[in-house]
């Protein structure tokens, strides 16, 4: 029959398409990156997914999150993203968890649930602490390397951590999973060598904070403050959703 999907499914398949309305992703991070990631899946036509995120839209989302309009700012991207996702498909079960994902949060997810794990946050702590707990209940992930002061969207690919150069981000991970006995991950990463932000301090989030009240995480709390474009962390979410998709469909063109 007819739908919003079947463009789609004139691609995968009915089966394949039966798979991803029983499946259930979560993605860490509903930012630059999660937000493209999650708008996929549901225009994909994944039937469950989780989102885990505790910040609100800030106008400097803007420039390169799909969740940020001047309508949106000072509302929590889980809720903007839950619904927009159910005006895209409203029989998608939609789980929003306000929570910054750390080791302190990690006991409020049971990650057996899930057919497939997003790794779309910007802390290392939380990374390495998501990967392990995907590794330890078997499920799939794919992480995000380092999004920030980059240019190029065609630098990015898709290999094992272990394969990686030049980003500081994957550099870091590659030593601490290493330490923690992990063999392989994967990831989406570039090799393009970031780009020094200007050290403009009139439009620097550092003393200008303009998050909005009660934010937990303000810019202020940062180390550093990365430059970003309206056009690399879009295609980063999109490959990653494109990678989700194919492998919980076993969909290999070659």
């Amino acid at each position: 029959m007819l739908n919003q999907f079947s463009r789609t499914q004139l691609i995968f398949g009915k089966e394949a398409m039966d798979v991803l309305a029983s499946s259930r992703v979560a993605i860490f991070g509903i930012g630059g990156v999660g937000g493209y990631t999650a708008e996929a899946l549901a225009r994909s036509g994944v039937g469950a997914l989780d989102l885990i995120d505790d910040d609100k839209i800030c106008l400097t989302n803007i420039n390169r999150q799909i969740l940020a309009t001047r309508s949106t700012v000072g509302k929590f991207k889980v809720d903007i993203a839950e619904s927009r996702i159910l005006d895209i498909n409203p029989d998608c079960q939609v789980r929003t968890y306000k929570t910054f994902y750390m080791p302190e949060t990690k006991d409020e997810f049971d990650f057996t649930q899930y057919d497939y794990i997003v790794d779309a946050i910007d802390t290392v702590k939380g990374k390495l602490e998501l990967v392990v707990n995907a590794k330890e209940s078997g499920a799939p992930i794919i992480s995000s390397m380092g999004a920030g002061n980059k240019v190029d969207p065609t630098a990015f690919e898709v290999t094992d951590l272990y394969k990686t150069s030049v980003c500081p981000l994957a550099r870091v991970m590659r030593y601490e999973c290493k330490r923690r006995g992990i063999k392989k991950l994967k990831v989406v990463y570039s090799k393009e060598k970031p780009i020094r932000p200007l050290e403009d301090m009139s439009i620097s989030c550092r003393s200008h904070c303009i998050c909005p009240p009660d934010t937990a995480r303000k810019c202020t709390h940062r180390r550093d403050i990365p430059g970003s474009t309206a056009f690399v962390p879009s295609v980063v979410g999109l490959i990653i959703a494109g990678e989700v998709v194919k492998d919980l469909c076993r969909f290999d063109h070659k």
